[in-house]
């Protein structure tokens, strides 16, 4: 069953094209993630998803309401979790929680149970207010007053942003928990490493999806060779690769390279290649694509084919 549907989807902010086409599927019970850096369109798709924003063009639906006309029956249905913390800064921790329940007509007990994991990690400051918790805490709080309703369907918009790695990990694990309780979710961030943890993706750049997939699929999919190289002076060595006629593209990883090759091309090649530009201490290896590599790859496709 589908749970959401964006068919065709436009929006601009005057002269700023947001979103351009956007088309998507997400089935119930599943975790899609949508994963691109700021500014790719993520948080425009989510709010006119959550009936925030109505589209310029183009229709969306959640579990079969459409989000312009059938605004009032989405809200009650979907829980969102936006991108800045936005509960009240001033109340504590259990206030913001009955509050968000009391709005949809739930209390924290009948609940209780889908935010159990989450809110016992900060029940120890519960009468503490929201604006002096710490970012982990924040986001624990936000999520528990998002699910406190029971919501369908759940919309993340970066919540790991800011947040220290176990804290990541921690809120990717009950988001799979969550899963288990029937709740579709649809979650964006701009970590390249957790689309690995959704069970399909789609890459998100300047209002356009690149790809659709599962994390495998879209792996897969690369066709290219793939070289990581480390070498001295690693910008200027970048300057020499983008010269080579047979370089497909080359973008800078964390310290080191990676390249992809417009047809066969050897180590050696390489490497002869580096140190005839003056790189005698250049290491080149093979090596099988990430996310990341795929993405910088359909983001070098599109911008060449536009």
């Amino acid at each position: 069953m589908t749970t959401i549907q964006v068919s065709d989807v436009y929006k601009s902010y005057g002269k700023i094209v947001a979103l351009e086409g956007v088309s998507l599927e997400v089935a119930e019970g599943e975790i899609f993630g949508l994963i691109g850096p700021d500014g790719a369109g993520k948080t425009t798709l989510f709010r006119i998803l959550t009936t925030l924003l109505t589209p310029d063009k183009g229709a969306a639906s959640v579990l079969g309401f459409d989000v312009v006309k059938d605004f009032k029956a989405i809200r009650r249905k979907v829980g969102y979790m936006p991108g800045r913390f936005s509960l009240y800064q001033d109340l504590t921790v259990l206030e913001n929680l009955r509050f968000f329940a009391q709005v949809f007509g739930a209390t924290i007990e009948e609940n209780y149970y889908l935010i159990k994991d989450i809110y016992q990690q900060i029940e120890p400051f519960k009468h503490r207010r929201a604006g002096q918790l710490s970012g982990g805490m924040k986001q624990k709080l936000a999520l528990s007053c998002a699910l406190i309703h029971k919501p369908r369907v759940l919309f993340l918009d970066e919540p790991t942003t800011g947040v220290d790695a176990v804290s990541r990990k921690e809120f990717w694990d009950m988001l799979h928990r969550l899963r288990q309780e029937g709740i579709t979710i649809l979650v964006s961030t701009p970590y390249m490493d957790e689309a690995e943890k959704c069970d399909r993706i789609a890459l998100i750049q300047k209002g356009r999806l690149l790809a659709i997939d599962t994390p495998r699929g879209i792996v897969q999919a690369f066709d290219k060779p793939l070289w990581a190289i480390q070498a001295d002076q690693l910008y200027l060595a970048l300057q020499a690769l983008r010269r080579h006629p047979n370089v497909a593209s080359v973008f800078p990883f964390g310290d080191e390279l990676h390249l992809t090759a417009k047809g066969d091309m050897s180590s050696d090649e390489l490497s002869n290649y580096l140190r005839n530009a003056g790189f005698e201490n250049a290491a080149v290896s093979a090596i099988p694509a990430t996310i990341e590599d795929c993405f910088m790859e359909l983001m070098a496709d599109s911008s060449s084919a536009s």
